[in-house]
């Protein structure tokens, strides 16, 4: 078991499954098939990222070094949510930027009934450390528990 302090983005406490990306994840190719064509598990759909390609993305821990793709990132993210196809949460080792950022608040503050707790700034350790399928909780304050 190990502990990681990063900075809280979107509050929330839970605990769930890790799924680990080593490189950054396209929202929109990510979360295409969850969105347009009715995937309610939100399998990765993004070729490019063999570490997410055909997994299920929908109540995992996603951990991340950074998002990448276009400025639809923060859109896709929310409407994830709205459609309640989202990760458990999103865990980064580097800093969020500000598209995903803005995708997890307004979630955040628009939808009563979704929580999709965001940690950054993990720190490279964290995603060294993390491997699939490892227990994560997510608690408050930023404290992110690996087991």
């Amino acid at each position: 078991m190990k502990e990681f302090i990063g900075r809280v983005v979107a509050p929330g406490c839970v605990k769930a499954e890790a799924l680990v990306s080593h490189g950054g994840l396209n929202t929109l190719a990510s979360f295409q098939k969850a969105l347009q064509f009715g995937d309610k598990e939100a399998t990765c759909g993004d070729q490019n990222n063999p570490d997410l390609y055909g997994k299920k993305m929908k109540g995992k821990a996603l951990c991340l070094p950074q998002t990448i793709g276009s400025t639809t990132g923060g859109m896709v993210l929310y409407c994830a949510c709205s459609m309640k196809r989202q990760p458990a949460c999103l865990l980064f080792s580097k800093p969020i930027d500000s598209l995903a950022a803005a995708g997890a608040i307004l979630a955040d503050v628009w939808l009563d009934d979704v929580k999709m707790p965001v940690v950054d700034s993990l720190g490279d350790e964290f995603l060294a450390y993390v491997k699939d399928g490892m227990t994560i909780s997510v608690c408050e304050n930023g404290r992110v528990v690996v087991e």
